[in-house]
């Protein structure tokens, strides 16, 4: 069907590094991708990706469903990471309607994002 997210590519500036740090947060396994080198092919619960060096600013925007937020937030910190800001931090009437949206940079600094569904929704896990 159109619209559905098919396939993520993160490009980052060392292919190895980014594997590390993405392997670290939401425990995706890694093999090799169709091109060789130090890029690979990503496993996830939903939706294949893929990971290429050499690539320090190009990246896609998506953000990542987590289960909790402030946990994730604080691993993604903890892995050398950084917070760029929410979209509807402390507001509570937005957070139960729309979830929590955080955006993030990994250890390299290419942009994504997390997002909590609201609870009690029927996207909540």
């Amino acid at each position: 069907m159109s619209g559905e997210l098919a396939f993520f590519e993160l490009g980052v500036q060392d292919a190895a590094r980014g594997r590390r740090f993405y392997e670290s947060l939401f425990g995706w396994a890694f093999s090799r991708g169709p091109s060789g080198g130090d890029g690979g092919m990503i496993t996830t619960p939903n939706v294949p990706g893929g990971i290429h060096g050499g690539d320090a600013g190009a990246s896609p925007y998506l953000f990542f469903r987590v289960d909790d937020i402030d946990a994730a937030v604080a691993r993604v910190r903890e892995l050398g990471g950084s917070v760029d800001g929410t979209d509807v931090e402390g507001d509570e009437e937005v957070q139960a309607s729309y979830g929590r949206f955080v955006l993030c940079r990994d250890d390299q600094g290419s942009p994504f994002g997390l997002y909590q569904a609201p609870k009690g929704s029927a996207t909540t896990g």
